[in-house]
Formats: C-alpha cells, sequence, structure tokens
C-alpha cells in the first residue's frame, strides 16, 4: 500500500502549490518547509541558514576553508573541532528527517533528496515535475520576481539542484528511470494533481487485486 509519495522539481514549475493541494486533497501530511523547520532544529541553526544550502553543494570556497580548519585540528586531541553547518551536515539531517517522515506514512515529501532516500521503500510512489522554461518563467514573474530575476533563477537552481544530486547521490539529474512517471506542469495544476492522484488509484486497485 502506497503511503508516501515523493515529488521532486525544476524551479519555476509550480510544484509547491501542486504538492500543498495533493496533501490536502489526500489528508495526508506536507513535508516541504516543515523539513526545512525540522533539519533547522536538529542542526541547531535559523531556518533561513538552511534554506541558502540545502539541495546545493557548498561552493569551492567554502569547501577550501573547511578543509583548512579541520586540518588545523589534525593532531590535537585537546581542541574540539568547531561545528560547521554545510551541505554534508544537512544532507544528513535531510536522510534522517526524510526516514522519519516516511515512517510515519501518510505523506507528501518535496525534494530534498527524498526520491533517492527512500528509493528502496516500496510504499513510495516517486514524482518529477517539469515545465518549459517560458513557462516556468511566466509563474516566478506572476508571484512577484522580476522577468530577469525569474530568467536567472531557473537556469542558475536546476544547475545546483543537478550538481547537488551527482555529489552526493552520484546520479545525473533527474535520473529517469528512479521515477514511477514525470509530469509536465505546462499542462495546468488541476491536471497534474488528478494524473498523480489517478496514478496513485490505480496502484491502490493492484494492491488490492495482488491481496485477492
Amino acid at each position: 500500500m502506497i503511503r508516501v509519495i515523493t515529488i521532486e522539481r525544476e524551479y519555476g514549475c509550480g510544484a509547491a502549490g501542486i504538492a500543498r493541494e495533493l496533501a490536502a486533497r489526500l489528508g495526508w501530511k506536507l513535508w516541504d518547509q516543515v523539513l526545512t523547520e525540522e533539519i533547522a532544529g536538529l542542526a541547531h541553526c535559523e531556518q533561513s541558514e538552511v534554506k541558502q544550502r540545502e539541495e546545493r553543494k557548498d561552493p569551492l570556497y567554502y569547501r577550501l576553508l573547511k578543509s583548512f580548519v579541520l586540518g588545523s585540528y589534525e593532531g590535537n586531541s585537546s581542541v574540539q573541532p568547531v561545528e560547521t553547518l554545510d551541505a554534508d551536515s544537512i544532507v544528513k539531517f535531510s536522510e534522517r528527517v526524510v526516514a522519519d517522515a516516511a515512517a510515519s506514512g501518510n505523506c507528501v515529501i518535496v525534494g530534498r533528496g527524498s526520491q533517492h532516500f527512500l528509493r528502496g521503500r516500496d510504499d513510495t510512489l516517486r514524482f518529477f515535475l517539469y515545465g518549459s522554461r517560458e513557462e516556468k518563467i511566466r509563474r516566478l514573474v506572476s508571484e512577484g520576481q522580476s522577468q530577469a530575476e525569474a530568467e536567472m533563477l531557473t537556469e542558475t537552481v536546476d544547475r545546483e539542484r543537478a550538481a547537488f544530486i551527482k555529489n552526493y547521490f552520484h546520479a545525473d539529474w533527474p535520473n529517469r528511470s528512479l521515477y514511477h512517471a514525470m509530469v509536465n506542469t505546462d499542462t495546468g495544476n488541476e491536471t497534474v494533481i488528478r494524473a498523480i492522484l489517478s496514478f496513485l488509484g490505480q496502484n491502490r486497485v493492484l494492491h488490492a487485486t495482488s491481496e485477492t
């Protein structure tokens, strides 16, 4: 029986709103911003700090600085290294929160590597949402971003997500074989939600049939 849906997405395709409405119709818990809150709690930091770093690699200068700082403690067992909030620690906390969410069941989880963390679970459906560049920019502008900012973000955010997935999961982004379905959101939020619900319904029918 399916108890978890993960939604990976291209930036600007409307996945946040789709996931929110999907969770509401199912009566399931939505793990999107709540994931960030939980990760921030585990890391003992502000949510804004997590948002700046989740689903992206640390920049080169940060990785070099981290290596320098950690290296300065080598051979000095009397000094405790300083804890840093970096991509490595966020991935570790993300895996823990995602696993706990999936264990609770009846939830929709957005991004944060959840499609990879949960790929071995047979109670999970994994979807990838995408859209045309023009439609994504239109959505972002309608939400209050400038044309220039929308154009820049549609390129940079997805490039960072691809680098994040490559670095931590050694896979291409999107890894098409990982998903049960990939849906173009240009068709509209309602069409996408109905497609996911239909997919879920068919899975439940198959599950019920296999038990009889």
